[in-house]
């Protein structure tokens, strides 16, 4: 019984283990993804001097220069 209950605490240690260092993981993620959307949005009003997503279709191929 004792041993069982020994190995029961290892898993749940394991488990909390595991939950810790996903959620430093997923932190790293977000980072990530901000520095990216922060690398854009700079890139952005670098190239039009404006970061109004309405003034520039950056879907549009016809649209070189960036103009509407």
């Amino acid at each position: 019984m004792v041993r069982a209950l020994m190995c029961l605490e290892l898993i749940l240690n394991a488990v909390n283990i595991n939950f810790v260092t996903f959620s430093d993981f997923f932190d790293t993620i977000a980072a990530a993804e901000a520095a990216i959307g922060l690398a854009i949005v700079s890139s952005i009003y670098r190239n039009r001097k404006s970061t109004r997503i309405n003034q520039s279709n950056l879907l549009n191929k016809n649209d070189t220069l960036g103009r509407m």
